[in-house]
């Protein structure tokens, strides 16, 4: 079992190792790899995120995009972005900075709107709740 610290930073650290791996690697075998990497980091984060919300469902809007998509949306920005970098273009890092930008307004907005609360403080709440209505 891991330590607490160690298992919530374990999407930061996968995130932060695919994209550095993807700027520094040639490769494109390890590129792959680290784009793998970094999409790991990125699901592990979205289910998560989902599974810690307190906002009630009434709240959420139905969306044209699938919830899979919707959920990583911001980090493909942010993939898409690290790979212009790579990109031998004067226009490239013009649209990294601005998905990139983009991609910080929409964990904003997110954060914003989502509630999250850790498990111990949810199992509080439920039993509260539960006691309340009877």
């Amino acid at each position: 079992m891991l330590s607490k610290p160690v298992y919530e930073a374990l999407p930061y650290t996968y995130l932060a190792l695919g994209s550095i791996s993807v700027m520094m690697l040639e490769q494109t075998y390890a590129q792959a790899f680290s784009i793998l990497l970094f999409l790991m980091g990125s699901r592990v984060y979205a289910l998560r995120s989902q599974n810690r919300r307190t906002d009630s469902k009434r709240r959420r809007k139905e969306g044209r995009l699938p919830a899979f998509i919707y959920e990583h949306t911001p980090y493909l920005y942010v993939l898409t972005a690290l790979l212009l970098l790579k990109l031998d273009s004067k226009l490239a890092p013009v649209l990294s900075i601005i998905l990139f930008s983009y991609a910080l307004y929409i964990f904003a907005r997110r954060s914003m709107n989502r509630k999250h609360t850790t498990v111990t403080s949810q199992l509080l709440n439920d039993i509260a709740n539960t006691n309340t209505r009877y």
